[in-house]
């Protein structure tokens, strides 16, 4: 995931002052209206959708221009049908969300007295985005923001320069600013922000940059979901078809250039079929991009992030890996920063690639005898925000569900788990908390506030001090 620098040196005071104003000014619009009803929610929900419908192709070639080259299908699918599909689900349902909970009461000691848990909004979301899908990272975050009944401001990231752009000028015609507030990274913003004093803030980005967001929230006390990265594992078992593993992990490697955090980082592959996968990749792979200037074929966000990978790649190779190109022709092209998916084989364990999140179109193949070696494998790591374990016996796969923790898992496929509307996304440890996404996201921007309603009689009076013969005869049968 991206991440905001920082370490770079804090911006001049009006920087913060208009940040701070802006929060004031929705914090003021909030106290006015705390709980907008369900037709209000429905508006804001269809105006975001009306806002991602009506400037889809100026979306889709702000983000190509901040990538250099974005796949324009991929945004499409990625980015807008899920802001829209997103929306109808939350519809959908929204009604149902917002409505009390009714809980049990002991009728024993509260005699018609009634529970009830109310979801009711914060006040004004903070919102730290990253770069690599910034529409679906933003919008899918507003739209439980706004189904609960908030207001938000959001903070860009420095490479998303054209979006922010975009959505700083054509926001207003859809949303007054004491409702929704865009901001671009121009230096040290991401500093400031974090520091706000919000009703909650969600960060998505880098693991490192995600605690020094947490540590300046807490002197706020302002609750954080966290959404990081993560090295998530596939694991192909030796009864899963193996062509169809590999068309499927290949799909999630190459979405994108790898730039997801929930992508297959790397793939344990039974050793005796090692030299198949690799074979079968290098088929599949260049059936899908016969070359690596395929428009198709999405490039590395910045030069930063196209040294880095190709100094992994070199520091893997020099600690005795194989290095095998997808692509044929050139295994990279520094003037379009596109790098060919490559396999990697008996990568070093302590290389960059086996030890930090690649983010990139970089996939470790590793081989195992057993398969409860690649269980130990994982589980010495850190908890990675996704896991995919591919197998035929239900027995296995429960085993596998029980015995790797993650953020959440797609059995016999990757990704797929975190386009699903009705399943929350998160992580779990070091690649993040709390949830949001469908009904946990409502939540998650709701106060679910628990309410007890006392009846016209109570026998709690019958408990009041001093305490005389029946509160010890009613106690000694309450707890006997």
């Amino acid at each position: 995931m991206s991440a905001i620098k920082l370490h770079q040196v804090p911006p001049v005071v009006s920087t913060r002052s208009m940040l701070e104003k802006t929060l004031q000014l929705q914090r003021n619009a909030f106290m006015a209206a705390p709980n907008p009803t369900f037709a209000e929610r429905k508006a804001d929900l269809l105006t975001l959708q009306r806002f991602v419908r009506e400037n889809r192709d100026a979306l889709v070639e702000s983000i190509n221009k901040d990538y250099g080259n974005r796949s324009r299908h991929e945004t499409l699918f990625a980015e807008i049908y899920s802001v829209i599909d997103g929306v109808d689900h939350t519809i959908k349902h929204l009604k149902e969300w917002m409505k009390p909970q009714t809980r049990k009461i002991d009728l024993k000691n509260f005699m018609g007295a009634t529970n009830k848990v109310i979801p009711q909004p914060l006040g004004v979301v903070g919102a730290i985005i990253p770069w690599n899908f910034p529409i679906w990272t933003s919008f899918n975050g507003l739209i439980c923001t706004f189904a609960a009944g908030n207001r938000s401001m959001v903070k860009m990231s420095e490479n998303s320069r054209h979006t922010a752009r975009l959505l700083i000028d054509k926001i207003p015609e859809y949303f007054p600013q004491e409702k929704l507030a865009f901001f671009d990274e121009t230096g040290g913003v991401g500093i400031e922000f974090s520091q706000l004093k919000f009703d909650h803030l969600i960060f998505t980005g880098s693991g490192v940059t995600g605690r020094a967001v947490m540590a300046a929230a807490a002197a706020n006390l302002c609750p954080v979901t966290l959404e990081l990265g993560g090295k998530s594992p596939a694991v192909i078992c030796d009864d899963f078809p193996l062509r169809t593993a590999a068309e499927r992990v290949l799909f999630t490697k190459c979405f994108n250039a790898g730039q997801v955090c929930t992508t297959v980082d790397h793939v344990y592959v039974a050793q005796s079929q090692v030299t198949s996968f690799v074979q079968m990749s290098k088929d599949i792979v260049k059936g899908r991009y016969p070359k690596i200037s395929s428009k198709d074929y999405s490039s590395i966000i910045d030069q930063r992030a196209f040294d880095r990978i190709l100094a992994a790649l070199e520091q893997a190779k020099a600690g005795g890996a194989t290095l095998i190109p997808l692509i044929p022709g050139k295994p990279w092209d520094a003037a379009t920063r596109k790098i060919a998916p490559h396999i990697v084989l008996n990568a070093p364990a302590d290389c960059d690639l086996r030890t930090r999140e690649i983010f990139g179109p970089i996939l470790p193949v590793i081989g195992y005898q057993h398969v409860d070696e690649t269980i130990a494998a994982i589980n010495a790591g850190p908890r990675p925000l996704a896991f995919y374990p591919f197998s035929n016996d239900k027995e296995r796969i429960q085993h596998f569900i029980t015995h790797v923790m993650s953020g959440g898992v797609t059995v016999n496929d990757s990704l797929l788990h975190t386009a699903q509307h009705d399943l929350p996304f998160g992580g779990v440890g070091d690649s993040g908390m709390g949830h949001y996404h469908g009904y946990e996201g409502f939540m998650t921007f709701s106060k679910m506030r628990p309410v007890f309603y006392q009846a016209p009689f109570s026998a709690i009076k019958l408990m009041w001090p001093p305490y005389g013969k029946f509160a010890t005869t009613y106690l000694d049968f309450l707890t006997k």
